[in-house]
């Protein structure tokens, strides 16, 4: 999973995913699980679902629906968008159930229950924030019911399991409006178009294909062998999928050019929800990786160039999910626990070395510069070093839902990749250039693949096997230890040192200051009073209690000012800019120039020469 927050703090990408196991049921087991979700009947923005139940012996038996799924690392709670939940026999009488807990029912008399139905919430009505850092579900992990318009399924927002019934086939049937089209990676088994039914092979595999209705607005192309859809619901079509393909398609041929024999999976589905940003939208934004696909929700107001710059780190991101965990995982992800998860050591690789990929790959074909890519990699320094270096790394992960270990979850896209890259640059070093961290997931890959998972305590061992002992130690030391990795002893090996340059700063940041403020009465922009303010505002004769109105002929208020914010990093040095404010009651048109403010930032540069040929292998090998 990967997270994006657009506050007035920058917008600035980190992360989070998804795995999951594909294993298939046991061929003697016949029994299904029958699923009917009616999206078309709307009661009160809650959808019908009906669950056929399949023979119990015992005399109560339970229905459950997530408290967490894989990836997402936060206790989430489906249940308590759970409402009206009966369980009748086969003559329609109902049976009496109790609610155990927040996602739990039981059902007495289980021998003669025939089905339950219940009555879904959708999780983007109740949104506050940006789903981190409080009591929201990141929206691509979240459900949206729009009737007529558009709905969000992701599937462990609506489908429970039974008990001991995880690994019965699942068969699920959706009526829908016929103006609506499911874009998914999964293949409609029925022709009608106001019907829709899938198979899967187990509870897993449906939790992990999430469906987009909406009125049909996707493309598809084939990229080295793999089938790749694009979805997109843009409210009021500001945004279609034919204009993003063209740069999806690019970067998804360099990822699959970059993992060469790596290739887990014959189909792959984006599916693109820009948010309205409304008080009923969703706020979180960001991606959910799946094996087959990815959901991503994004502001609709992003300019096109942002968005697709956000596209690109996070559907990137995700895509690369397809080796580690998928193809690559332990036993903790394989055999999930919706209800009562035990975590894996490793997140190090599930997410860190997904994110350096993510980075690495962009450099290696050409889509970055190397100094786009040391910048990336001084930040995720920067950000890493601001969290607790002395704690372990598999001890956090193991201990990632509950605090103190909670709050350094995010460190897994900092410190995780830089862990990738100091591997990277390990086997590199001891390979004579010849192989990197992508060489040893291919190993990895071939080893297990997605139905053969490894133990936790046991992965360690088998990296080094198919490494070298340095890399062990590596492991041992700064991941599972608590010694800080020394960053510029890995990065001096392939020509990079540490520097400061003078770098540009957001016009509308001090830090973590803000110059500006909004009344969230008349949803005025206004410069803070009272503030020293920095260059950009002297130059152009800004003053604290100016209404920011309009810029360079564009109006801003609370509805947009995430767009501002993001089309205020295009600014450079000189351009022309106006502004029209409100001063004192009176409206004025300022002109001038950009001028930014400036800080010294430390940053890495290739200033050893001697290294290039180092330094070539590990970007261009």
């Amino acid at each position: 999973m990967k997270k994006i927050f657009l506050t007035l703090i920058v917008v600035s990408a980190l992360c989070s995913c998804k795995p999951s196991g594909t294993a298939t049921a046991s061929k003697s087991k016949v029994e299904t699980i029958d699923v009917a979700i009616n999206l078309i009947e709307i009661k009160d923005d809650k959808v019908m679902v009906t669950v056929t139940a399949p023979k119990f012996s015992t005399e109560e038996v339970t229905y459950s629906m997530p408290k967490i799924v894989p990836g997402t690392y936060s206790e989430d709670d489906y249940g308590k968008y759970i409402d009206d939940f009966k369980a009748f026999d086969n003559k329609g009488i109902v049976l009496p159930t109790t609610k155990s807990d927040e996602n739990t029912w039981i059902i007495k008399d289980a021998k003669n229950v025939a089905k339950v139905t219940y009555l879904v919430n959708d999780t983007f009505d109740t949104e506050k924030g940006s789903g981190f850092g409080n009591d929201d579900i990141f929206s691509p992990a979240g459900t949206n019911i729009d009737a007529d318009k558009n709905f969000m399924l992701n599937m462990h927002g609506f489908v429970g399991y039974f008990q001991d019934k995880k690994d019965l086939h699942y068969n699920v049937t959706i009526s829908h409006p016929e103006t609506l089209w499911g874009a998914t990676s999964m293949t409609d088994l029925d022709a009608s178009t106001t019907n829709d039914i899938f198979k899967t092979s187990r509870y897993a595999e449906l939790v992990e294909n999430p469906i987009m209705y909406a009125k049909p607005d996707y493309t598809t192309f084939t990229v080295d062998g793999m089938e790749i859809l694009i979805g997109v619901y843009s409210p009021t079509g500001k945004v279609t999928a034919e204009s993003i393909t063209p740069e999806m398609k690019s970067m998804m041929t360099a990822q699959k050019t970059f993992l060469g024999k790596i290739n887990a999976t014959k189909k792959y589905t984006v599916l693109l929800y820009l948010s309205t940003m409304t008080a009923t939208d969703a706020k979180g934004f960001g991606a959910l990786e799946h094996p087959t696909a990815t959901t991503v929700v994004m502001p609709e107001m992003l300019p096109k160039e942002e968005l697709l710059k956000s596209m690109i780190d996070v559907v990137s991101h995700e895509f690369f999910h397809i080796v580690t965990p998928l193809s690559v995982h332990s036993k903790e992800i394989h055999d999930f626990d919706y209800n009562a998860p035990k975590m894996s050591q490793h997140l190090w690789m599930y997410e860190g070395v997904t994110e350096y990929f993510a980075n690495l790959f962009q450099i290696n074909q050409g889509l970055i510069t190397e100094d786009d890519f040391y910048k990336r990699m001084a930040e995720k320094i920067e950000r890493a070093n601001a969290m607790n270096d002395t704690m372990p790394f598999t001890t956090m992960s193991t201990n990632v839902l509950t605090e103190p270990y909670k709050e350094q979850y995010l460190n897994v896209y900092e410190k995780g990749a830089l862990i990738g890259m100091c591997l990277d640059i390990i086997i590199r070093e001891k390979s004579n250039g010849e192989r990197g961290i992508l060489d040893l997931m291919q190993k990895l890959s071939n080893e297990y693949g997605a139905s053969k998972p490894f133990n936790d305590n046991e992965l360690f061992a088998k990296i080094t096997t198919f490494t070298y002992p340095e890399v062990g130690a590596f492991l041992e030391k700064h991941v599972a230890g608590e010694t800080p990795i020394p960053y510029d002893l890995y990065l001096s090996k392939v020509g990079i040192t540490k520097t400061t340059k003078k770098e540009p700063t957001n016009v509308f940041l001090k830090g973590q200051m803000p110059y500006i403020t909004v009344d969230q009465q008349t949803k005025e922009i206004i410069v803070i009073p009272n503030m020293e303010l920095n260059d950009f505002y002297k130059n152009l004769d800004l003053k604290g209690g100016d209404i920011l109105v309009a810029i360079n002929d564009k109006p801003y208020s609370l509805e947009n000012i995430y767009e501002m914010i993001t089309v205020s990093q295009t600014w450079k040095e000189g351009d022309a800019i106006t502004v029209k404010i409100k001063r004192n009651g009176n409206e004025k048109l300022l002109k001038g120039i950009v001028k930014l403010p400036y800080e010294d930032k430390e940053g890495l540069s290739y200033t050893d020469t001697t290294k290039k040929a180092q330094k070539e292998a590990w970007l261009k090998g």
